[in-house]
């Protein structure tokens, strides 16, 4: 069966509006067309994603909120393109890891769940305006990136996902002590429509940074992009 692809964190119904990078809202900027225009524009989101790394704090943590704060299961919301799920072999998946690191390879979710468990209740943003606090369960991302070897001197990670969708991080922000891979919501496993059967949890950038389905992890010094950075969202996308 191929793959449907369902763009992990959004809906189609506002991408146009927030593909125009925020900081020419605030200016007032009209937006006109030709190859000057898109020169000014990648500028101006370049130096936003400059401000956003400068001011990343990489010890500053999210707030994590206690269980009476956290959104009702009923109301754990799925969001994506449209409402088709990616086909995957659940019981066969595994994580591809490449790149600059020690042990590349394939890791399946038992390697993967054996790391130190943690549960947290962290709240997800997207960009689109709303908000909600699942109950997480997973591994600390820099853990797994330790056992695969990842190069602790390398700038980057991006992820590859069951439904094509694509992105990428700063380092900082992988190894960031609240950023997990996650494989449980409200103590129990992942399901498909919310990303299992792993998928990541970054409660300091938007939600389209969260991917879900991922399938392939890659360590590099040269910057990635990403299904919707690519598009002209932010690529930081911090909170």
């Amino acid at each position: 069966m191929p793959v449907r692809k369902v763009r992990n964190e959004f809906s189609s119904s506002r991408r146009s509006f927030f593909a125009v990078p925020s900081v020419l809202l605030l200016a007032g900027c009209d937006l006109v067309t030709g190859k000057r225009t898109k020169s000014i524009l990648r500028g101006f989101q370049t130096f936003n994603n400059w401000v956003q790394e400068s001011l990343f704090d990489p010890k500053k943590l999210a707030p994590e909120y206690p269980d009476d704060k956290v959104t009702d299961e009923d109301d754990f919301r799925v969001n994506g393109y449209d409402t088709d799920e990616p086909d995957i072999d659940i019981p066969g998946w595994t994580l591809t890891v490449d790149g600059l690191v020690r042990s590349p390879g394939d890791y399946t979710l038992k390697q993967i769940s054996a790391l130190p468990k943690y549960n947290k209740n962290l709240r997800h943003i997207c960009v689109e305006g709303w908000s909600m606090i699942p109950k997480w369960g997973g591994v600390l991302m820099k853990d797994f990136l330790s056992l695969a070897g990842a190069d602790p001197t390398a700038k980057y990670v991006s992820v590859e996902c069951g439904d094509d969708y694509t992105t990428s991080w700063d380092m900082a922000s992988v190894t960031h002590p609240q950023t997990l891979l996650a494989y449980e919501a409200y103590g129990k496993p992942l399901t498909l429509e919310h990303g299992a059967p792993l998928r990541v949890v970054m409660p300091v950038k938007l939600g389209y940074k969260s991917a879900k389905w991922i399938s392939r992890i890659t360590v590099t010094n040269d910057k990635p992009g990403g299904y919707w950075e690519d598009q002209g969202y932010d690529w930081f996308a911090g909170v």
